[in-house]
C-alpha cells in the first residue's frame, strides 16, 4: 500500500483556476495562486503552477502494473513543492492498489489533482489493509478534478456479509475525504466500488460537483455519497445510482446542502442511521432540493435505532423532490434496525420539513413519520405533497399517510391525506 500517492493535470487557464481558488477558500484569499516558481525536479512550469505527470515517475497505462508507488512518489514531489502544484493522470488506462494522499502540503494551496484517464482498483482484497482505495488526508486547499474511478467491486461483493454478521468489517471505500478543508471535487466518475464510493469525514467547506457515480441496485453497501463530522458541505449536479443510500447524511453532519440530485437505484436520500453507537453528535442544517428519485426502496429518510443513545437531528428540509416509481417515498422510522423495540429512540428530531414533494409511488403508505414515543418529533411539516399510486393494480390504488407521537402542520395540498 502506497503511503502517498499522486495525479493532477494542469489544464490551468488562469481565471478557471483563480475562480476555483476562490470557490475552495469561500472567496477568501489564500496568497498568490500564480507567479514565477522554480520547477522541482520532473517538474513542469505550465501557466505559474508545477505539473507533476506520473508517467514521469515511472507510472504506465497500461492497466497491469500496479501505479500506486508512482502515484506515492508523484504526490511527494508535489505536495512538497514550494509553489502551486499540479498532479496529472493523463489518458489511458492505470490500474493501482491503495494509496493515501496526504498533508500537509508545503505549497500555496490548492493543490490541484487532474484526471484524464481511467483508474482501475486492484482486485486482490487481501492488500486492503485499511478501509479506502484512494485516500485524501490532512489537506487544507484540494481541487479534484476529472476521471474515472473503477473499484471493480465486482470481485469483492461476494465477500461482504454485513446482512449476516453486525461486526462485519466493511470493504474499502473508493474515494476517502478525511480531515480535508477547502475542497472542491469536479467531473469525477466513480464505478463499482467495492464499498461506499466517497466518504467524506472530519471535513469543512467541501464541495462536490457533476459526480457521476454508479453501481448495480443489488451491490451491497454500496453508498454513493457518506459523510459525517463534517460542516459546510455543498453536493450538486450529480446523478448517483447505486446499490445503497445514495446520500447518507450521518452524525455530526452540520450545513450540508444537497440540489440537483439524481438518484436511483439506490436506497433514496437519507439522515441516519443515527444513535447506533456512544457519543454521536448532533445533527444540524441539511437542506435537500431539487431532487429526482426514481426506483428507489425509500425516498427521503430519516432513519435512528431505538435505544438510550442520545442526539439531536434539527433545521432539516426535503424540498422540491420529484419521485418516480419510488417505495416509502417520505419516511421517519425511530424503529430503524429492530423488529421489537425494547426501549424506544432517544434521538430528538425537531424542525423538520417535508415541502413540495411529488410523483408517483409503489408503496400504500406513502407517508409514515414513525417518532419516538419516549421524545416524539416536533415542529414536522408538510406542505404541499402529491403521490399517486403507481403499484400492484391488484392492490388499492389509494395512498394512505400514518403518523405516531408526532403532530405535524399539513400545509396546502395533501395526498395522500393528512395523518390525524
Amino acid at each position: 500500500m502506497g503511503t502517498s500517492g499522486g495525479i493532477t493535470a494542469g489544464r490551468a487557464m488562469a481565471l478557471g483556476l483563480a475562480l476555483l481558488a476562490c470557490l475552495v477558500t469561500g472567496g477568501e484569499s489564500r496568497g498568490p495562486l500564480y507567479g514565477e516558481i522554480g520547477a522541482g525536479r520532473r517538474g513542469l512550469v505550465e501557466t505559474g503552477a508545477a505539473v507533476f505527470d506520473v508517467t514521469q515517475y515511472s507510472a504506465k497505462a497500461d492497466g497491469k502494473t500496479d501505479n500506486s508507488m508512482a502515484f506515492v512518489k508523484a504526490w511527494n514531489a508535489a505536495c512538497h513543492n514550494s509553489g502551486p502544484a499540479k498532479l496529472v493522470i493523463p489518458t489511458g488506462t492505470f490500474l493501482s492498489g491503495p494509496v493515501v494522499f496526504q498533508g500537509p502540503c508545503e505549497g500555496s494551496n490548492p493543490i490541484t489533482v487532474e484526471v484524464n484517464g481511467t483508474i482501475i482498483a486492484s482486485t486482490d482484497i487481501s492488500e486492503y489493509s485499511e478501509d479506502g482505495w484512494f485516500s485524501f488526508e490532512l489537506i487544507d486547499g484540494l481541487v479534484l478534478k476529472g476521471g474515472i474511478f473503477d473499484g471493480q467491486g465486482q470481485t469483492a461483493w461476494p465477500y461482504n456479509d454485513c446482512k449476516r454478521n453486525k461486526d462485519c468489517q466493511h470493504l474499502p471505500v473508493s474515494l476517502k475525504f478525511n480531515k480535508v478543508n477547502n475542497t472542491v471535487v469536479d467531473g469525477v466518475t466513480s464505478l463499482n466500488s467495492k464499498g461506499f464510493h466517497f466518504s467524506i469525514t472530519f471535513s469543512k467547506n467541501f464541495t462536490g460537483v457533476n459526480l457521476n457515480i454508479s453501481a448495480p441496485d443489488e451491490s451491497p453497501n454500496t453508498d454513493g455519497i457518506h459523510l459525517s463530522s463534517s460542516d459546510r458541505i455543498n453536493i450538486s449536479s450529480s446523478v448517483i445510482a447505486t446499490g445503497d443510500d445514495c446520500l447518507g447524511i450521518i452524525q455530526g453532519a452540520t450545513n450540508v446542502s444537497v440540489n440537483e440530485i439524481t438518484c436511483g437505484p439506490g436506497h433514496g436520500i437519507s439522515i441516519g442511521s443515527l444513535g447506533k453507537y456512544p457519543d454521536e453528535k448532533d445533527v444540524i442544517g441539511v437542506h435537500v432540493r431539487n431532487a429526482t428519485l426514481t426506483n428507489t426502496t425509500n425516498g427521503v429518510r430519516i432513519k435512528a435505532f431505538p435505544g438510550d443513545r442520545q442526539l439531536l437531528a434539527s433545521d432539516i428540509i426535503f424540498e422540491d423532490i420529484v419521485l418516480n416509481y419510488v417505495k416509502n417515498p417520505i419516511i421517519i422510522d425511530q424503529n430503524y434496525g429492530s423488529r421489537k423495540v425494547t426501549k424506544p429512540s432517544n434521538v430528538k428530531l425537531s424542525d423538520v420539513h417535508f415541502k413540495n414533494i411529488r410523483g408517483t409511488t409503489v408503496s400504500e403508505v406513502a407517508v409514515l413519520l414513525q417518532c419516538s414515543s419516549s421524545n416524539p418529533c416536533e415542529q414536522v411539516e408538510l406542505s404541499d405533497i402529491d403521490l399517486s399510486f403507481a403499484g400492484d393494480a391488484s392492490g388499492s390504488k389509494n395512498v394512505t399517510s400514518l403518523c405516531k407521537n408526532t403532530k405535524p402542520t399539513f400545509i396546502g395540498t395533501q395526498n395522500p391525506p393528512a395523518c390525524l
